[in-house]
Order: C-alpha cells, then structure tokens, then sequence
C-alpha cells in the first residue's frame, strides 16, 4: 500500500491533474471517482493506473492528492490515445470555448443525443478534472474530431440575425458551430459556414450559455 506522498505514482498523478501541458506530454490523463472510471470500463477502456483507497493507497494520500469536493474511492489514469476518435455525422464544432465545465457538457450533450465533438485550438481540454466530472463519463463514448474535419455542412449558431434554427434544412450530416463564451464566432469563421441560424429567444434576453444552445441544437436535430 502506498502512504508516502512522494510515491512516483501520486507524483504523476498530481502532475495530469494540474497540467495540461503534462497531459499532452505524458499522453496520459486522471478519472477519479468510481462513477468515471466505471464508464471507462464499460466502454471497454482499461486504466493504465488504477488506485483503490484502503486497498492501493492511503484514503488521506489519496484526498489529498484528489480534485474532488470529496474524497475518492477510486483513481485511475487513462490514455488519451485510447478515447474515441473521429467524426459523427451530427456533430457540435467548437471554437475557443475554453470553459472547462461547458466544454464537458457538450461532450455529455453529444452523447444523449449520439453525436461528435469537433474541437478548435483555444478550446478547453476535454480530458482535464473540471471537463471530466462534467462530461460525467461520456468522453469515452463520444467520438472527438480536430475542428477542421467536423462535417459539413456547417451551421453557425448566432444569437441574433441568423435564420430560426426550426427553419435550419437539416439532412445527413451537419456541424453546429459554437463560438467562444463570450465573443461567439468570428466574422472570418461566419463566412466559412454555410449557414446562420438564430435559436428564437424571449425578447429581453440576450443569449444562451453555450452549452445550452448545443443542448438544443442537438435536440432540434434530432426531432426531426
């Protein structure tokens, strides 16, 4: 049982979780939670490191080590190379959206309504704690893409001047694209799309959080 906090094993574990940089070196990334990990194994995915509090570690290392507003059970360390990739003929194209926690919604979004993920330089890392717990195990069942290859075509989503998303033509394949929290999608990025559509909204409010508007997106589509 591990009860030193220089164990190299907490080391690198401390080190995926506070880097991303490190992630991406190391290939490698954390679950914790049995919840997570479960999802792993469900999808067929095996940890490369696997640490039980009580039985491969200390509970108190273990916390302290830990994310978490409370102290896990389980940690497990993945490979990135090891998650889905590739496209999805429904997919949400992301750009710049760099909030963590809305980066891993959509991710669970997309996996509701079985769809992809396509995602630009700038966005969050999907892989990192706060993207984890709220993608809530569904990074191992959604396909992510570089954002280049999501396929057309490409309906920006905009908060106001587009065409109602309800009279968006929607066959085959499609990508929703998401801009940036608060900047929305660039004017040279607009041009790049095929089309504009605007969610309707009540008339004194302004716009959607972003993963809001992929949540519904995907939801129109697939309505139909």
């Amino acid at each position: 049982m591990i009860t030193s906090a220089h164990n190299p094993k907490l080391k690198l574990i401390r080190r995926l979780l506070e880097s991303r940089r490190q992630r991406e070196k190391e290939g490698l990334f954390v679950c914790e939670g049995e919840d997570v990990v479960d999802a792993a194994g469900a999808a067929g995915i095996e940890p490369v490191e696997l640490l039980v509090a009580g039985e491969d570690v200390e509970p108190a290392l273990l916390a302290r080590f830990s994310t978490l507003a409370y102290p896990p059970r389980v940690v497990a360390v993945f490979r990135r190379a090891d998650l889905p990739r590739g496209t999805a003929p429904l997919t949400l194209a992301l750009w710049h959206v760099g909030d963590p926690g809305n980066v891993g919604t959509l991710v669970r979004t997309a996996d509701a309504f079985g769809a992809g993920v396509a995602l630009s330089a700038g966005c969050a890392d999907p892989t990192g704690p706060k993207a984890l717990r709220a993608s809530a195990g569904a990074i191992f069942r959604v396909a992510t893409a570089l954002f280049e290859d999501a396929p057309r075509p490409w309906i920006g989503l905009v908060a106001h001047g587009g065409t109602s998303l309800d009279q968006v033509p929607i066959q085959g394949t499609a990508s929703f694209v998401l801009g940036a929290e608060r900047e929305g999608l660039p004017a040279d990025l607009l041009a790049r799309c095929d089309t504009q559509a605007t969610i309707p909204l009540a008339p004194a409010s302004e716009s959607l959080n972003v993963a809001a508007a992929g949540a519904i997106a995907l939801y129109e589509a697939r309505r139909r």
